[in-house]
């Protein structure tokens, strides 16, 4: 299957399907965050402004990650360095670098780093699903070579059949939303427990699919992506723990006056 990497031209300007669909997801999790964050009682540019933090940190973080895994390639080619719309953003980079936003961003407006995770964590993962098929338009992050009359649903890619790894890692994201909604609905969910599950719920799914890729960033014999996947998980898992032994999780998610989310 050919695919076109570029979605439109303006002028001089390309614009990339890879670049449009992160972007969409992006806006997605703004607006969606940004009409919770109201209901909540939190100041919509305060939100927006903690949530440019989060973009500007996201994409340096994804985009460094990516380029010291993959350094031998970049010390060759240092103008490929910032060269993003040709792929190479690492979630987990990504996630380091939000994070560490949302804790700057949240500690200046004197907001709940906890109550604001909780919030923005479902509209975050619907974000990844649509922008996985970046992927997708740019031909990457797929899986090994399969024969399609045992897998049905493979894709012609770089010539041969194989898994959609981006196609799996999208459906599981979207699956994780719901879950995440759900969640929140919960009476026996404790704030920065919604948070806790995204990381772990997705981590799970990274676990396994990274399993099928060809691509993957390694350290040594191991896959990088389930290496952070499984310190993540644990990490989240020991987080929940902690909260709930010490009593700092006796809140509930404060998303609006009927404590739910959507």
């Amino acid at each position: 299957m050919m695919i076109d990497p570029i979605a439109f031209t303006l002028g001089p300007f390309t614009v990339r399907w890879y670049g449009l669909l992160i972007a969409c997801g992006m806006v997605i999790a703004a607006v969606g965050g940004c009409k919770v964050m109201s209901r909540a009682g939190i100041d919509e540019d305060d939100f927006l402004t903690i949530f440019m933090m989060i973009v500007v940190g996201a994409v340096l973080g994804a985009r460094a990650y990516y380029v010291i895994f993959q350094w031998p390639y970049y010390a060759q080619n240092p103008g490929e360095i910032i060269a993003i719309w040709h792929g190479g953003l690492a979630i987990h980079g990504g996630l380091i670098g939000g994070v560490l936003a949302i804790i700057l961003g949240c500690r200046h407006y004197k907001i709940s780093f906890w109550q604001f995770v909780d919030i923005m964590a479902p509209f975050v993962i619907l974000g990844q699903a649509i922008g996985r098929w970046g992927n997708f338009f740019n031909q990457e992050a797929y899986g090994y070579e399969v024969d399609p009359s045992v897998v049905p649903w493979a894709m012609w890619i770089d010539g041969a059949y194989r898994h959609p790894t981006f196609l799996y890692e999208s459906c599981w994201n979207v699956l994780v939303f719901l879950i995440l909604l759900w969640l929140a609905r919960q009476a026996w969910v404790r704030r920065g427990e919604i948070a806790m599950s995204y990381l772990m719920l997705y981590s799970m799914g990274r676990v396994v699919i990274e399993g099928f890729r060809t691509d993957s960033l390694m350290l040594g014999p191991l896959r990088m992506a389930q290496v952070m996947s499984l310190m993540l998980f644990f990490g989240a898992l020991a987080v929940m723990f902690y909260r709930r032994k010490t009593g700092k999780a006796e809140e509930r998610p404060l998303i609006d006056g009927k404590q739910r989310l959507g």
